[in-house]
């Protein structure tokens, strides 16, 4: 193992939009900051990548909400021509992200934040290889059934009060 192994965080932006901002019976929103502070304090993470779709002016203030919150920002390659047409899909770049740090022996785990069934295969792999430190379900009721294998020391239900209380936003008075 070498030295400069660290704990990794991936994050699937549009998934944990929708599982929390987006979500139809109990919508809420992350603070990004405590959100952060939470995976170093809690998972010792290094550094979390958060992955977007493509730019766009209208996110400026996210952009730099996550970056103040220690986030850095990975965008998913478009042709440029056809960015209206896009989705953010970024789990080709996350999947392979994960894949090349291994490879390079650049991670000691890795902290997945999605429920997205597309990784499951990724993430059965990342258990045969004690790489998995967590995956955290935006919300575990919306998450794939493919994970239902996947033994629940693992698993992490972001929506959950008490997890609401660490890492949601605060109601401002009014």
């Amino acid at each position: 193992m070498q030295e400069n192994q660290k704990n990794i965080a991936f994050v699937d932006g549009q998934n944990l939009h929708l599982g929390t901002t987006k979500h139809p019976d109990l919508p809420w929103r992350i603070d990004l900051a405590r959100f952060r502070v939470y995976l170093t304090e809690k998972y010792s993470i290094d550094t979390a990548y958060y992955y977007l779709g493509y730019p766009s002016a209208q996110n400026n203030d996210l952009y730099e909400e996550l970056q103040s919150a220690g986030f850095v920002i990975r965008f998913r390659d478009h042709v440029p021509n056809s960015l209206s047409a896009k989705k953010g899909n970024v789990d080709t770049d996350i999947v392979f992200d994960i894949m090349l740090a291994i490879y390079k022996d650049e991670l000691k785990n890795v902290l997945l934040v999605s429920g997205d069934g597309d990784y499951a295969k990724m993430v059965r792999f990342l258990v045969k290889e004690k790489k998995l430190l967590k995956l955290l379900f935006p919300n575990q009721k919306r998450a794939s059934a493919l994970y239902g294998n996947i033994h629940s020391d693992y698993k992490v239900d972001l929506s959950r009060p008490d997890m609401r209380q660490k890492i949601g936003q605060k109601e401002r008075a009014g």
